[in-house]
C-alpha cells in the first residue's frame, strides 16, 4: 500500500487522516439520503451466537463457566448490529420487506421467505467456537444459493471459510494460538479499490454524479469503519478481489457468475449510516466521518434486484 495511504506512526485505534490534497476538510460532503430503491424483500442473518446449542466443545471446554456470560455478551451486540443493518436497508428503501433470521436457520428462513437479497452480519467469537455443523450447514448453503448475498466483516469470514480460505490472525496465525494479545483493526481506515469497474462501485467514474467523494473518485480510495482481529488469509477460488488494506489484504471480494453473486468486505459498511449522539453513553456509535459504505450497501441492493429481473 502507497505511503499516501497511511501513517506507520499513527496508533492503532486512532482515526486514520486522508491522504493530500483530500485531507483539508473535516466532514463529508456525501450527506443527503434519496430512497431509489422502490421496494426489496431482504433476509437478515444473525451470525453471532445466541444460545449454548450454537458453541461447540472448544469453546465450552476453553470457556468453561464463562460461556453463558459470553452467549448474553453476544446477545446484547447482536441486538444492536441487527438493528443498525435493518436501519440501513429502511434508509435506503422506499417499502422494504424485512427478515431477521439466526445462522441456523439460514436454509429454511431463505426457503420460506425468498429473499431478494441475503445480508450477514458480523461475528464476535472464533470460528472453532461455533457448532461445527451448523458451519456446515451454512457451508453447503452458501455454494449453492442463487440468491444475492453481502457478507459483512465476520460474514466476509464466514464466505471465505466455506469457500476454502483460513481465518487467521492479522499477524497470520491460526485462531487458537493467539486469542488474548492481537492485533486489531479499529477505527476508520483507508482502503484502495483495485477493481473500479466492478459495479458494486457505480458511479465512481462520473465526476458529475455528485455520489462519491472526490477522494474515491481521483485516487480510488474508500474510507472505511474496521473492527477486527481476523482475517482471509487468501482470496477463494472463484473470488476475485475489490479493495485491499494495509493490516488486511483482503477487505472486499465478488463472486460473480451465471448462478451466483456474492459480495463480501471485511469493514462495516453498516456504520457509515450511523452518527453519533452526545446524549447516549455508549461506544457502539461513533462521529460518523464517511459515507463510503452507504453507497456500496446501495449499489449492492441494486444489483441484486437486477438478478430478479
Amino acid at each position: 500500500m502507497e505511503e499516501m495511504l497511511l501513517n506507520e506512526n499513527l496508533p492503532p485505534d486512532a482515526p486514520e487522516p486522508l491522504p493530500f490534497p483530500f485531507n483539508q476538510r473535516t466532514y463529508c460532503r456525501y450527506e443527503p439520503i434519496e430512497k431509489r430503491i422502490e421496494k426489496a424483500r431482504v433476509l437478515l442473518v444473525n451470525n453471532l451466537l445466541l444460545q449454548e446449542s450454537d458453541v461447540s466443545e472448544v469453546a465450552i471446554k476453553e470457556l468453561g463457566r464463562n460461556v453463558s456470560k459470553q452467549l448474553s455478551r453476544e446477545r446484547q451486540i447482536s441486538g444492536l448490529a441487527m438493528s443498525n443493518i435493518e436501519h440501513n436497508v429502511e434508509r435506503l428503501v422506499k417499502n422494504p420487506d424485512v427478515r431477521k433470521a439466526h445462522l441456523s436457520e439460514i436454509g429454511t428462513a431463505a426457503a420460506e421467505f425468498q429473499p431478494q437479497a441475503i445480508v450477514l452480519s458480523g461475528t464476535l467469537s472464533d470460528f472453532d467456537y461455533y457448532n461445527p455443523q451448523h458451519l456446515e450447514n451454512f457451508s453447503a448453503f452458501i455454494r449453492r444459493t442463487r440468491t444475492p448475498v453481502l457478507g459483512i466483516c465476520g460474514g466476509h469470514q464466514l464466505i471465505g471459510l466455506s469457500f476454502g480460505a483460513r481465518v487467521v490472525t492479522l499477524d497470520n496465525q491460526e485462531q487458537h494460538q493467539n486469542r488474548a494479545n492481537r492485533s486489531y483493526e479499529y477505527q476508520y481506515k483507508l482502503v484502495r479499490i483495485v477493481a473500479p469497474d466492478d459495479p458494486i462501485f457505480r458511479g465512481i467514474n462520473d465526476a458529475d454524479s455528485g455520489i462519491w467523494q472526490d477522494y474515491t473518485r481521483e485516487a480510488r480510495i474508500l474510507r472505511v469503519w474496521q473492527n477486527h482481529g481476523l482475517q482471509l488469509d487468501r482470496v477463494p477460488e472463484g473470488f476475485e478481489l475489490l479493495a485491499t488494506g494495509y493490516l488486511t489484504r483482503n477487505q472486499m471480494m465478488v463472486k460473480r457468475s451465471e448462478e451466483q453473486l456474492i459480495y463480501t468486505v471485511q469493514f462495516h459498511l453498516e456504520k457509515s449510516f450511523e452518527d453519533w449522539d452526545r446524549t447516549r453513553a455508549t461506544r457502539w456509535e461513533h462521529p460518523n466521518e464517511s459515507r463510503d459504505g452507504r453507497i456500496i450497501f446501495e449499489n449492492f441492493l441494486l444489483e441484486s434486484l437486477k438478478r430478479g429481473e
